[in-house]
């Protein structure tokens, strides 16, 4: 989240020519100690000996590269859950994520009975173009089974180098005998942003990540819904299971509904440019190459009734959004307790192709909370189905991971048990094959029914699980409160 691309020298790190022999050399790098501090001597003399004795006398002979990548790794991830070594093929991935493409087949999965299950091909991909239907069950990847792959195992597979190919075989409802595909992979372009009139009047718009088009691909979806239905009477938008991304993404999205220059979020760390304002402006989510893509937007945007729809899922750059549009009265927020990413990662790239992922920041809303190990919190807390909540309240949250950062503004003891991510991941997935996948969107989505309700001042089928107090912090630009979008005294269990 908030990803920023420096290039910093190895300070301290020229030890790779001869580490055995770092000790003479520790009083010169301790004067270029980045920090102004000396550096710790005795540790630094601890860490060569022990490179020493592994190369010496280790059952077997280990690289030099691998020992200072570890090492590296390690220093890096004891800091927090998103603190990261990136190599050259996690560095490859992270940018690609952020530009909205990746070398694939192009379709959004996800896991029914152990198998891969199709929700969606992406349009004149690799897979659309070779008939993969919504509803296919990939069963085999090339000779593999795909029974006891977990999710990311078998999309891992499914992605690799440009032209390669791979051999599908898929289960298809009313076909008796399976079909057998072979695809080869080619760049996808992910479009994060999805609308559409889900009945006449009101609009449903989705963003399932944020990336570098998704302000221009969001503009183009709304300027479309309006083209369909001038006369809009709500929207939903829909930040579910959106895991973040780019920093200038969330503040298009939140300046497409906000009065113009208002602070959208604000960060605080130790650098004195991590103490920053970020506002709802051109120059804070478009590229100077481009003019402004909200500029063309209907001046009912501003206005138009609003719900937007999260989940223990949203997190980063859809809680700023989330967190915005609340403390400005501009939206009711609706669904379950965020998952409380409150923080701020910065890139420092180390050579071509291999960087550092650096927490450098906390995130504020505009009043002035912090969603770190919190997150947002609902106007109204709706479950994820009729009968309940599904696996969202199951679901890891920041405050579960081990060594998270704290909430600086929470005084409070913590209330989370740190837990192993990697175990608890495991754990869901396999309460995941149980039940049926849900389809954001469609017409089986409760929380979507209950967002319609609210925009028509219906009532609203609300949770039994009561949600954490909300405090009300010092602000900055703190907002004023607009009666009109309280939630309606229909609201009711």
């Amino acid at each position: 989240m908030g990803t920023k691309l420096k290039n910093i020298g190895l300070v301290g790190l020229g030890m790779v020519a001869g580490v055995i022999a770092m000790g003479t050399q520790l009083d010169a790098m301790a004067q270029k100690n980045a920090a102004g501090t000396p550096l710790p001597l005795e540790e630094l003399r601890q860490l060569s000996e022990v490179f020493g004795l592994i190369k010496s006398d280790y059952v077997e002979p280990v690289d030099d590269k691998k020992l200072l990548t570890e090492a590296i790794s390690g220093m890096v991830s004891s800091l927090d859950p998103h603190s990261a070594y990136l190599d050259k093929k996690a560095f490859k991935e992270l940018r690609e994520g952020t530009q909205g493409k990746f070398v694939g087949l192009g379709i959004e999965v996800g896991m029914e009975d152990g198998y891969v299950k199709v929700i969606s091909p992406i349009e004149d991909s690799p897979a659309y173009r070779a008939g993969i239907k919504a509803g296919d069950l990939i069963t085999r990847l090339d000779s593999t089974p795909v029974k006891g792959m977990t999710l990311d195992e078998a999309v891992k597979r499914m992605r690799g180098e440009p032209n390669t190919k791979i051999t599908l075989t898929i289960a298809r409802k009313d076909e008796d005998k399976p079909i057998i595909v072979t695809i080869t992979r080619q760049e996808i372009r992910v479009q994060s942003v999805k609308a559409k009139i889900v009945e006449p009047g009101y609009a449903w718009l989705r963003v399932s990540q944020f990336q570098e088009p998704t302000v221009d691909d969001m503009a183009k979806k709304i300027a479309a819904l309006y083209a369909q239905d001038p006369n809009l009477k709500g929207l939903v938008l829909d930040l579910r299971n959106d895991p973040g991304g780019v920093l200038p993404g969330a503040i298009g999205v939140s300046a497409a509904f906000l009065p113009k220059d208002v602070v959208v979020t604000s960060t605080n760390g130790q650098l004195p440019d991590s103490k920053a304002s970020f506002y709802a402006r051109r120059e804070f989510y478009a590229s100077r190459s481009v003019g402004d893509p909200l500029a063309k937007l209907p001046e009912a945007l501003k206005k138009i009734p609003m719900v937007v729809l999260v989940n223990s899922g949203s997190a980063s750059a859809s809680e700023i959004v989330a967190g915005a549009l609340q403390d400005y009265k501009r939206a009711t927020i609706m669904g379950t307790q965020t998952f409380g990413k409150g923080s701020v990662q910065t890139i420092r790239q180390l050579s071509a192709d291999t960087a550092v992922k650096l927490t450098t920041a906390r995130y504020y809303t505009p009043n002035g909370r912090s969603i770190q190990a919190k997150g947002i919190v609902p106007d109204l807390m709706v479950d994820e189905t009729a009968d309940g909540d599904g696996l969202n309240g199951l679901r890891l949250r920041e405050a579960d991971l081990q060594k998270h950062l704290t909430n600086d503004k929470d005084k409070g003891p913590e209330v989370h048990a740190a837990v192993d991510e990697l175990e608890e991941e495991q754990r869901l997935a396999a309460l995941e094959k149980k039940r049926k996948p849900l389809e954001f969107g469609s017409k089986d989505d409760f929380q979507l029914a209950q967002a319609l309700n609210h925009l028509k001042g219906l009532p609203v089928v609300l949770s039994k699980a009561k949600p954490e107090p909300k405090k009300e912090e010092p602000g900055i630009n703190k907002p004023k409160t607009d009666p009109k979008a309280e939630p309606k005294n229909g609201d009711k269990k």
